[in-house]
Order: structure tokens, then sequence, then C-alpha cells
């Protein structure tokens, strides 16, 4: 059979190729996927072959819609090959659209491998192992607004989450754009707008009244999803052997992608993306720099594209260096609960990440904490941050540290003395004092002398195999842990305590412990061997305090 298929090489006007049916290829796309196999033809598909950006173009018989172009075999094919997901299997979303469901669909049936065309960092497999393998054209990403360093840190990340991070240029805006979408036309999947832009591209396939398909492959297969959908102006396309795509800006919102399934995804004209906004202050240079912006809001891709935005903005200007210091004052705003407060101090240690990149995961692992529950969706209304930046690298090793007794009756007060070496600086001495609590029993008690992070860890300790927390508690939890700029003394009594959720039950009693160990599989509990009694930590330092050490003292 021969028919027609549509897409767009320049501007916003669909243009025909020749399509020539060579066969059906049975079961390729998953059970009982089917999969028309093509070779596509005309002036221009013959020079650019099968391009990134292509995925979704409608193939017409007979006037007929038969399916979308969103497959394409081996790397450096000498002819225009395609694959073609029919049009039954893309109309099923639209049906599965209108089924009541709570539960994203976050499975993936295609295997995440990177392809050739993926950015420099993200992991590769050998292109003779699947050059021969039918395999999704790529929605070609665009990273508008990134500095090259960025895309390479956080391109495993991304595609460990679903998304190959093929690289496309363009940029994203929201100029009016006034010619209507029709079959053929391109179409962008929004990830994060503003100061920056992370978008991907690929072709509109049906489109009716309130609704499109589009891509005939999943972007993400994540389900239920909720992007906004833009319409997309072509600049140009691309031709290489290696690495073809379109160049693509995209333009007018019109609505959101509600659906992300197997065969294609489905945008809802008018509808509108619940997006998180960020705001992000850096102080410290010439000038106040304020980057403006909103990031997706979806359990799995959320805390990687913070992370990934954050670094570029700290990375992306004049104050970044090797010896720049970060402190972050912010919160996020989650409906109905408390803020969730952010305040730490950011500096390259001994073997340690640089400090912006550390500050990025740490803004992501809170993210992913909020979202990793089991009991209710965060509904994340906003994040605030502000970084204070310090042009020379503030980190302090904690060296020693003594108490000036070795022994001390309960009820006593002893000074512990912490020596601290500060990087390429002298030595810093600094004074606690502590209380002996009044119940400590005759022998050994344990004073932990250590930063913020390994209190944390303590807290944490354990906890893998437990019940994860609801999202009220995890909340709790997270505006209970310490910042790294003190230095933290906390007395240690040799009786267990219990952590259920976000509440201590210190010193426990044995008969107790022994009831609330057997429900430890049925409730959210941590159980350490030893209780803190009593913390005590210094003011505020200028440097990221780094290390523990643990002191014994006789109790008389």
């Amino acid at each position: 059979m021969h028919g027609v298929a549509y897409t767009v090489f320049q501007g916003t006007k669909p243009e025909s190729m020749d399509v020539e049916v060579l066969g059906i290829l049975r079961n390729v796309n998953g059970p009982k996927g089917d999969i028309i196999l093509v070779r596509l033809g005309g002036a221009k598909v013959e020079y650019t072959g099968v391009v990134a950006g292509m995925s979704g173009s409608p193939v017409y018989f007979n006037g007929k819609l038969a399916g979308a172009v969103a497959f394409r075999i081996g790397e450096f094919s000498k002819e225009p090959i395609a694959g073609v997901t029919p049009i039954s299997e893309m109309l099923e979303i639209s049906a599965l659209d209108s089924t009541p469901s709570n539960v994203p669909v976050q499975a993936k049936s295609i295997p995440s491998i990177p392809a050739k065309t993926s950015s420099p960092g993200a992991a590769s497999l050998p292109a003779q192992n699947f050059t021969n393998y039918l395999r999704p054209i790529e929605a070609p990403l665009v990273f508008s607004g990134f500095s090259e360093d960025a895309i390479q840190q956080f391109a495993p990340q991304f595609a460990s989450e679903g998304i190959v991070p093929v690289m496309g240029v363009g940029s994203t805006s929201d100029i009016k754009q006034p010619e209507p979408l029709e079959p053929g036309s391109a179409v962008s999947a929004v990830l994060v707008r503003g100061d920056m832009d992370i978008s991907a591209t690929c072709t509109v396939t049906y489109i009716d009244a309130g609704h499109l398909l589009a891509c005939g492959h999943p972007l993400l297969q994540f389900g239920m999803v909720d992007l906004p959908m833009t319409k997309a102006q072509v600049l140009v396309t691309l031709p290489s052997p290696l690495n073809a795509f379109k160049i693509v800006n995209s333009t007018e919102t019109v609505g959101s992608f509600v659906q992300d399934r197997h065969t294609g995804i489905l945008g809802e004209f008018g509808k509108k993306a619940e997006m998180i906004p960020v705001t992000l202050t850096i102080h410290g240079g010439t000038t106040d720099k304020v980057f403006h912006y909103e990031v997706l809001n979806n359990a799995r891709l959320s805390p990687v594209a913070m992370s990934a935005t954050v670094y570029n903005a700290l990375h992306g200007v004049n104050e970044y260096g090797d010896e720049t210091t970060y402190s972050v004052k912010g919160d996020i705003r989650v409906a109905g609960f408390p803020d969730v407060k952010l305040q730490d101090m950011f500096s390259a240690a001994e073997a340690t990440p640089p400090a912006a990149m550390q500050a990025a995961s740490a803004i992501g692992e809170r993210f992913a904490r909020i979202y990793d529950n089991p009991y209710s969706v965060p509904a994340v209304q906003g994040l605030q941050l502000d970084f204070e930046v310090t042009k020379d690298r503030r980190w302090a090793r904690l060296e020693s540290a003594r108490t000036d007794v070795s022994e001390a009756r309960p009820g006593d007060e002893v000074t512990v003395e912490v020596l601290l070496r500060p990087y390429r600086g002298e030595a810093v001495i600094q004074h606690i004092p502590i209380r002996i609590p009044t119940s400590a029993s005759k022998g050994p008690l344990h004073v932990l002398v250590s930063d913020g992070d390994v209190l944390d860890r303590l807290r944490r300790g354990g906890s893998g195999g437990a019940p994860k927390l609801d999202l009220a508690s995890t909340i709790a939890v997270l505006n209970k842990e310490h910042v790294n700029n003190r230095v933290y003394v906390s007395v240690l009594d040799e009786d267990p305590e219990a952590m259920v959720a976000d509440k201590v039950m210190p010193t426990l009693p044995l008969s107790v412990m022994n009831v609330m160990d057997g429900m430890r599989g049925t409730q959210q509990m941590v159980v350490r061997g030893e209780s803190s009694v009593s913390e005590t930590a210094t003011h505020p330092l200028d440097f990221v305090v780094s290390g523990a050490q643990l002191l014994t003292i006789t109790i008389k």
C-alpha cells in the first residue's frame, strides 16, 4: 500500500511525505503490539532521514488515518525506514482518560536505553548491542538557559527516571502563534519554564475539539501526568547520520498533557497545568540575581528537575567558583501542612562534591522525601530560596574533643572543649557546657560530639526496612533536622529509645521496649540502643563543620 504522512520540517506548516508499506511486524511493541513497517519518501525526508521530533507524524491510507510514525531502526540507516503505531491503539488512551483513576501508572515497559544521541555523561551501551532494534524516535529535549556542565551532571539522573536526554536546540517562550494546531504540527511538553526551560517536542497525530494525540510512543510512561502543552515552531531540521533532530522554539500554551501511555500522549485543550513556582535569589555579588521559573509536579521527576535547576542557577553566574561557600534559607510550601524550612551551609570539603552540587542535591533530596510517602499526594505550592555567596571555602574538620573532667556525678556541669581546624586557617577552640542528667546511672556515660549530619543519620539509622512515614510526620522530621554549621554535643544514656514517626521516646524501660520491639514491623518505628537525653550546640559558626568523636565520662 502507498499513503502519505505529514510533519513540519521548517516553520509551522506540516509538509507531506510519501509512505510505502513494507509489511507488518507482529508483537514487537509489547504483547499484541503490532507495528506497520514503512519506507518514507520525498526530497526532504530522504535527505534528513527519520529525525528526532518526527514521532507522532500522522500516516494516511486512502484518506483514512492509519497511525503515527513512532519508531526508527539502526543508527546510520541509508533509507528512512520507520515503524508506525496503529491509531486504534492510540485511541485507547482517550478511553483511559475517561476512566476514573487515582493511582498514576509509573511502570516503564520499554527499556531506558540511552541512545547514541544522549548528552555526554549519560550511561550508554555499545551501539552494536541494539542498532538493529526497533526503538522509539527520540523526542528532543531542549534545555534552554542551562550550562553544558549542568546538563552533563544531571543527564544520568534524568535517564534513570525514564527520560533519555536527547539534546536538541531551541528555546521556550509564551509568544502567540496564530497558526492553529493540525495533524502533523509540532507540539511540546514542558517540564520546566521561566528563566530556565526544559521541553520535549514531538508531532500531533490526531486532533478534535477538546483533545489531541501525539508521539505514538510514551515520553515517560508515567500514566496520568500534568504537563503544559504548547505549540511549537520548527526553525530547521538538522540532517545528520548520527544525531538528526528538529531545532524547535516552543511558543503559546494551549492546554495540558494529561496522559502519558505506551502508545502516545494525550493533551487536553484549555486545561491549566499545576506547576511548582520557584523563586531563587543569589546574594553576595555586585547585584542580587533573582530567578523565577516553574517545575512540573511529578513524584519521580520533580526532585531531579529541582536539583538540576538549582545547580544551574548557582553554576551559571559570575559568583560561582571552586572556593565558593553557600548559605541557604528558604521554605517549601505544601498545602495543608507547615512549611518545610530550609537552612544550611555548603562548602567543598575533603572528598566531597562542589558546594553548588551539595546544595542542589540537598534541595532535591527534601523534595524526594516529601513525595515518597504512600498515604497522600503532596500539593506542593512553591519553593522560595535565598543563597548568600561567600567567595572562599569555609569548612572545618572536628579534629579533637575532650572534657575538663573524666569523672562526674549526676547533675554536675561539665565543659566539652572542641578543636576545629578550618580550611587553611588557624585552629578554633569552642567550649560547650553540658549538664549530666540527674537520672544518670553509675558507670560509663557516652558523650557524642559531632556535626549535624551525623545526628540526622543516627536518627534515620535502621529505618530502611521500616514503613514509610506519612506526609505530616515526614515534614515534622525534616523541620527537626540539624544545620551543619554548628557543633552538637549529645549525652547518650545506655537505655534504648524508640522513634515512632516523628516522636522520640527516650530511656524506655526494658519491659516497654520488649513490647514495642514486637510492633516494629507494623509501626513507623526506629529503635536505637542508646537514648539521647540532652543535646547542646554552639552558636552558628562561620564555616561548615565535619566530623564526630565519642567521649566517655565515668559517673560516680
